[in-house]
C-alpha cells in the first residue's frame, strides 16, 4: 500500500483555531477549488521515518520547517487507496510567502514539450468549517480529530 505523510499546521487566531491548507499546482488543478485542497504531504522515501517524511514534505512544499510537538492523528485512506499519515502541530506562516518545489510533466499532453509547475500554487488559513469544505474529503477527518483532541 502506498503511503504519504503530512502535517496539519494550526494556529489560534483571536478566539478561533485556523488550519493551514495548500492547493495543488499544475494544470489539472488550476480550476479546481473546494474539495481539492490538502495538508502539505508527500510520499515516504524507502527507509525514511514517516514523521521525518512529513516534515521534509511540508518544507519542500512551503519553504517553512515546522517545529515543536507533533501529535499523531489517525491515518486515513484516500479513494486512490493511498494511506495518509498525519501529525498536527501548532505554527504560523504567511501563506503569501510560501516557496514550493516544482515538478515536470509533458504539457500539453502528447506534445513532446516538458513544462515545470509548482507542487503547491497557493496556501491559506481556514477556520474549521471552511477547511472541511476546502480539503480533500477524506482528509477532513484530520481536522475533526484535532478539534476533538483540543476540546
Amino acid at each position: 500500500m502506498k503511503q504519504s505523510a503530512g502535517i496539519l499546521l494550526y494556529r489560534k487566531n483571536k478566539k478561533i483555531t485556523e488550519y493551514f491548507l495548500v492547493h495543488p499546482g499544475g494544470p489539472f488543478f488550476r480550476t479546481k477549488d473546494a474539495g481539492w485542497w490538502t495538508i502539505p504531504k508527500g510520499e515516504i522515501a524507502p527507509g525514511e521515518a514517516p514523521l521525518q517524511a512529513a516534515i521534509r514534505e511540508f518544507e519542500e512544499e512551503t519553504g517553512y520547517r515546522p517545529e515543536g510537538k507533533f501529535m499523531p492523528l489517525q491515518p486515513i485512506l484516500q479513494k486512490s487507496g493511498k494511506q495518509v499519515l498525519c501529525w498536527a502541530t501548532e505554527g504560523n506562516l504567511d501563506p503569501e510567502k510560501i516557496v514550493s518545489n516544482v515538478f515536470e510533466i509533458e504539457w500539453p499532453p502528447r506534445s513532446g514539450k516538458k513544462k515545470q509547475f509548482p507542487e503547491v500554487d497557493r496556501a491559506a488559513w481556514f477556520d474549521a468549517d471552511t477547511a472541511k469544505k476546502m480539503i480533500y474529503p477524506q482528509q477532513a477527518a484530520f481536522i475533526d480529530e484535532l478539534l476533538k483532541a483540543r476540546g
